[in-house]
């Protein structure tokens, strides 16, 4: 028939009789006569927030008008919470109440006829947990830009800085895009040139996007489209080369796919920085003749060389006797020079044979 109940500090009873609220309890002891249908439900103050589910009565009757703050906000508008000067969360549309006995309590309403949500904190409020529920935060670094679309249209490009939007406003897609260079590596590319040789090339392709909106628009991925497209193109000018040809001018056929490249490439926005073939690897069977061939070739301009250089030595050797035999002195000295050399090197035994002989042998030394 009867209850006591205390009420502690921080807290505040809402006494009802027969479903109606008809007075708010301070701290302290309460009698409550069940036997005439009275209840009193306890609340916390220091949860801030009033969660009852007879909202409507405690804000009708003004029992807690003094102790509490009521922000009931439309559609169109949300709220800032500072609890002690410090941001405590986003409140989004729908009625809330919040006790203003335990804290310093600033509320901030905002119209949100724009999605984009602009602050003075934006920074401390787009970070912080308690906004997720309300707003979509994107972060543009250096050297990346953020293509803007809403209900599907263009609106803007965000350049780099930290950005927050409403959600539930509108339908918003943001696509960050890196503007930094790439790079694309083509490993294993097999093609078959025009004379029906099946050949791996390992290509790479330098890229860089010079406009992020059509880059986004035209295609879903812009290095997959580069990847496509520098693939296509290798097959297309490699296969209507024979294989000599192509290894005679690398350089030319590497100058072709690149300016073929770039030309296709600004449609999807992107700019060609480099292309180049690393590598060109010729099948077992077609390694082994090219081999053969280049090692016939090496041979015979070896040959050649060697040829050359015999017959400039003998013709060295030509000119040399000419002059020898026009002039006597210089073959005597010559002579001179061949006996000191060998008598450097080894013992001379003299045989003196005929008269003749053994005079020329005097006079020469």
């Amino acid at each position: 028939m009867f209850k006591i109940i205390k009420i502690k500090n921080a807290e505040t009873g809402l006494k009802f009789k027969n479903g109606k609220l008809i007075e708010a309890l301070q701290p302290g002891w309460h009698l409550v006569r069940t036997l005439l249908g009275e209840r009193v439900d306890v609340l916390n103050e220091k949860d801030l927030f009033i969660w009852h589910p007879e909202v409507d009565q405690i804000v009708k009757t003004g029992v807690l008008s003094e102790r509490i703050r009521i922000v009931d906000l439309k559609d169109s508008q949300r709220a800032v919470l500072w609890v002690d000067d410090r941001f405590y969360a986003l409140l989004g549309s729908g009625r809330q109440l919040i006790w203003t006995t335990q804290k310093d309590i600033r509320i901030e309403e905002l119209t949100v006829d724009e999605p984009r949500f602009e602050h003075r904190h934006l920074y401390k409020i787009g970070k912080s947990g308690a906004a997720k529920e309300l707003l979509e935060t994107v972060q543009v670094e250096q050297g990346e830009t953020c293509v803007y679309h809403r209900d599907g249209k263009f609106i803007a490009e965000l350049e780099p800085g930290f950005y927050a939007f409403w959600k539930g406003i509108a339908a918003l897609k943001f696509t960050v895009v890196s503007k930094k260079e790439k790079v694309i590596d083509l490993s294993g590319q097999e093609i078959m040139s025009a004379d029906k040789v099946s050949l791996r090339l390992n290509a790479v392709v330098n890229f860089k996007i010079i406009d992020a909106v059509k880059s986004v628009s035209v295609c879903e991925s812009a290095e997959t489209a580069i990847y496509r497209e520098a693939q296509l193109l290798m097959r297309a000018v490699i296969g209507a080369r024979k294989i000599d040809e192509m290894l005679a001018g690398k350089e030319q056929l590497t100058a072709e796919i690149a300016a073929m490249l770039r030309k296709q490439s600004e449609s999807y926005g992107i700019e060609i920085v480099g292309f180049g073939i690393k590598d060109i690897i010729l099948p077992g069977k077609m390694r082994e003749i090219m081999n053969k061939v280049v090692a016939a070739q090496k041979e015979a301009e070896a040959n050649q060389i060697i040829r050359r250089e015999e017959t400039a030595a003998t013709r060295s050797q030509c000119n040399t006797a000419k002059m020898l035999e026009a002039n006597p002195t210089l073959m005597r000295l010559r002579e001179f020079e061949l006996i000191e050399k060998v008598a450097e090197r080894s013992k001379i035994n003299l045989v003196l044979g005929e008269k003749g002989l053994a005079e020329k042998l005097v006079n020469m030394l």
